[in-house]
């Protein structure tokens, strides 16, 4: 069975940094593309981010472009997403996701497989 488990999440000062971990099991993961994505109370989920399965491609959404990096361990079956220079606004649960496909990665159809997520809170 499938599954993606998210960890990482927690309180942070405005500024701070925070990784999140996303760790999959019970296929071959290794050869999908891994999204992250984030939701906050009465939003749309939004795209954060998205890194191809060999790790040479990655795609961010405008909001976080140049603040938040993924990354992927292939061995470790893991995709990581390290955010710097944290807001109140990006306080959210942020989800994994992986998908088979190769169409438009910010796009939540695109994805088959998703996490429970992990609240990421930004104190002002």
């Amino acid at each position: 069975q499938a599954q993606l488990v998210e960890s990482g999440g927690g309180l942070v000062q405005a500024g701070g940094s925070l990784r999140l971990s996303c760790a999959a099991s019970g296929r071959t993961f290794s050869s999908y593309v891994m999204g992250w994505f984030r939701q906050s109370p009465g939003k749309e989920r939004e795209f954060v981010a998205a890194i191809s399965w060999s790790g040479s491609i990655t795609r961010y959404g405008d909001s976080v472009k140049g603040r938040f990096t993924i990354s992927r361990d292939n061995a470790k079956i893991s995709v990581y997403l390290q955010m710097n220079g944290l807001k109140p606004a990006d306080t959210a649960v942020y989800f994994c996701a992986a998908s088979s496909r190769s169409s438009d990665w910010a796009m939540e159809l695109t994805y088959d497989y998703w996490g429970q997520g992990t609240q990421v809170t930004v104190s002002s």
